[in-house]
Formats: C-alpha cells, structure tokens, sequence
C-alpha cells in the first residue's frame, strides 16, 4: 500500500479485516481496501503527524490523535471529518474507542486523558494525575474503565463513569510505553523503558508478576486471546511469550537483528507477529517457538503489526511510507 509521503506510525485493521486505517508522518490517514490494494480514502486535515488510528467496532468511523493536539473522528466511507475534537494542550500519543463505540479516549503529551462522546464530540472527562505524557490508552472489555501508560512511570486505572482514578500502579522504574487490558478485563500488561513487564491486579492495584529477563526497553505489550500468555516486543531483538500467572518465561523468540517495535498474537493464540527495526516481521509459531514466516520488502522499519480477525493475513506499516498485507500462510506481499 503506497501512497503516504512519510513515515507511517500507526496501522489499524476494521473490524470485518476488509480495510486498513493508516496514519502518517505527512499529516494523512488513508483507507485502503485489503484485498484489491487500492487506497479508498485519504483523510486530510490534521496540522500534524498521525501518531494514532483506531476504527469504532462497527468499522464505519475512525479516530485519529496527531501532534496538532486534535483527534479527529472520520466517516470511513466517505472520508468525511465528522468531528474534531480539540482541548489537548500537546501532542495525542494514543486513542482507543471504547468496546459499544460510542466514547473515545485520548492519551496527550500534555498529561490528561480525555473521554469524549463520540457522536457529539462532547469532553465528558478529564482524566488528571498523571505528572508527564500520556504514551498508551485502552479500554476494559465492559467499556467501564481505562488503563493509561505515562512518562511518569505509572499506569492509573480510571472509572469512566465518573473520571476518578481507582488506581495507581507504582513499581516500573521507568516510562510505561505500552499497556493492555486481558481479555477478562481483569488485569493489566504494561511495558517500560526499564526492560520489565508487569501484570496487575486491575481492582486492587497490586502487581502480581514481574517479568524479567529483557536485556532492553520494552516497547509492546500483548495478552493472547484466552488471557493466559503474554507477549512483549524489546529493543534487545527479542520477542517473549510469558505464562500470565506463574510469570515464567516459556519462549524467548530470538531472529530479529534490530529492535522489535510491536507484537500481536494471532486470533487463535497459536502464533505472534513481530515488527522491527531490522525492516522485518516474522511469524512465530508460540507452541514451539519457531519462526515460520520471515516477511521482507519493506525499506525502514516496521513501526506496527496486526493480525486481520480470521488470522490469514498481517498488516504492517514502516518508516518507509508503506503498508503491506501479507499472506500469513505462505509470506507473500498481496499488496503494498
């Protein structure tokens, strides 16, 4: 998928895995049909770059954070900016809609969250407590709360009903780049800049595992499908498949030659794709630990991986201005 004129930072498949969202250094979004290629939409707007996509559940919106301190809120269909939404006094790192679609949250270099009405743009919360920029946010499964990661080496776990922060999970040594909720909803991965993962207790607050053994920043976080793995993505070249509850490390991928930028588990759990700096992404499968796919063409580095929901293709987006869907069983580049 060609076409963007910088970097891409962020790719996002719809719900149905019939498009691609993609957001770019060169301020665009752009829509691309998965299987004829063809780009459908570009989105143009923002004053900045687009460190951020995200589709409603529905697949017939999206949201966009970009250094010009707006999300915006897109009809995917028609390329129509519905909504922007402005009241952040930074850059938005990050944006998730809720799991009904109708909330967004943003995460800002100016240390809120923000919870917005999706249909009327209305700023419902303000999330303040966080003393340094808010690099990721996702929603609970039941839409009740939202997990941010900061700068300031916490994550804080907000009711979204009435924006008080139930918790505040303390312990990483350092920025938390990434965070997701299990599938249960139950606890919380997140990732630092101080090489350790670590799983909470979303209600209590307390951390139930630390997972050590990343000889670098970790930089993405993912539960399996089923709750009970964690796979994590370090700038040591590694990838990480953590047993959830006791903690143990039961597969450490190693192949890459650079940083690994991001990890996503296939839908059935049996497989992670990873990105990196190395300009690859590889296919693992997680029972044995063995790389089944080594994925080349891209010119820069993979920022972002996803799985498509029936797991048969993986998108990517690099710092080479492209995207490419692969065909997981047998590597090929479909489209670029």
């Amino acid at each position: 998928l060609e076409g963007h004129g910088s970097s891409v930072l962020s790719v996002a498949f719809s719900p149905d895995g019939q498009r691609v969202a993609s957001g770019s250094d060169d301020k665009t979004i752009k829509i691309w049909d998965t299987a004829s290629g063809t780009g459908t939409q570009t989105l143009e707007g923002h004053g900045g770059s687009v460190w951020s996509v995200a589709f409603t559940p529905d697949g017939q919106r999206v949201a966009s954070g970009s250094d010009d301190k707006t999300i915006k809120i897109w009809d995917a269909a028609s390329g129509t900016c519905t909504q922007t939404l402005e009241g952040h006094g930074g850059r938005v790192q990050s944006v998730a809609f809720s799991p009904d679609g109708q909330r967004v949250a943003s995460g800002s270099d100016d240390h809120t969250i923000k919870i917005r009405d999706a249909a009327s743009g209305t700023c419902t919360q303000t999330l303040e407590g966080h003393g340094s920029s808010v690099l990721s946010v996702a929603f609970s499964p039941d839409g009740q709360r939202v997990a941010s990661g900061s700068g300031d080496k916490t994550i804080k776990i907000w009711d979204t009903a009435s924006g008080t922060c139930t918790q505040t999970l303390e312990g990483h040594g350092d920025s938390v780049w990434s965070v997701a909720f299990s599938p249960d909803g139950q606890r919380v991965a997140s990732g630092s800049i101080d090489d350790t993962i670590k799983i909470w207790d979303a209600a209590s607050g307390t951390c139930t595992q630390t997972l050590e053994g990343h000889g670098g920043w970790v930089h993405s976080v993912a539960f399996s499908p089923d709750g009970q793995r964690v796979a994590s993505g370090s700038i040591d070249g590694t990838i990480k498949i953590w047993d959830a509850a006791s903690g143990t490390c039961t597969q450490t991928l190693e192949g890459h030659g650079g940083w690994v930028q991001s990890v996503a588990f296939s839908p059935d759990g049996q497989r992670v794709a990873s990105g990196s700096s190395d300009k690859t992404i590889k296919i693992w499968d997680t029972a044995s630990g063995t790389c089944t796919q080594t994925l080349e063409g891209h010119g820069g580095w993979v920022q972002s991986v996803a799985f498509s929901p029936d797991g048969q293709r993986v998108a990517s987006g690099s710092s080479d201005n492209t995207i490419k869907i692969w065909d997981t069983a047998s590597g090929t580049c479909t489209q670029t």
